[in-house]
């Protein structure tokens, strides 16, 4: 276990032999796609703390956010929501309540959610529909796998720290709230 820049103990799994740093680029068919993709997520919350992750391919790059990604073919949601959070924090989880679905359209890099001209919005850079749920750990410790190069528990009064998107926060902060009304 480490200690992240952020004062947060997280853990990192080790390197396969010939990896490259930052795990391998991500498909060019996510970027400039013919038509929005799905895309699930998956919101842990533990003992009063959420799971983040610290993205290693855009978009988002090394930029914290929801464990997920996209949806195979065949596979429903509640599958590509677990098979996420399997992949990306070694967490075999079970899937409950949608919290939310939104889009995240980017015409640039990182979390840009906005256009300047109608030129731009007719030919996205990435352009996602996510379905992200409230998610319950059955076993497994949390680690970075696949594209992900960190993992941090957080508290929800610590959010600020990530500088996590809007959408992130609000959907944790829903995530929250529904995990508090379970109780």
């Amino acid at each position: 276990m480490k200690e992240s820049r952020l004062g947060v103990q997280n853990k990192t799994r080790a390197r396969m032999p010939g990896s490259t740093e930052g795990g391998a680029r991500m498909s060019s068919w996510r970027e400039f796609p013919e038509r929005p993709i799905v895309g699930v997520g998956g919101v842990v919350i533990e003992d009063h703390r959420v799971l983040l992750i610290l993205r290693g391919n855009e978009p988002l790059k090394g930029q914290w956010s929801i464990p997920g990604g996209t949806l195979e073919l065949g596979e429903t949601l509640v599958e590509g929501a677990a098979r996420e959070l399997r992949e990306e924090t070694g967490l075999q989880v079970r899937v409950m309540e949608m919290i939310e679905v939104f889009e995240r359209i980017n015409f640039g890099g990182g979390a840009d959610e906005t256009w300047a001209t109608i030129e731009e919005r007719r030919r996205p850079r990435f352009h996602f529909v996510i379905v992200d749920f409230l998610c319950q750990r059955i076993s497994g410790e949390a680690m970075a796998g696949g594209d992900v190069t960190d993992v941090a528990w957080a508290d929800e009064d610590d959010l600020e720290k990530f500088a996590l998107t809007p959408t992130a926060t609000r959907v944790i902060r829903k995530a929250f709230s529904m995990a508090r009304a379970r109780k």
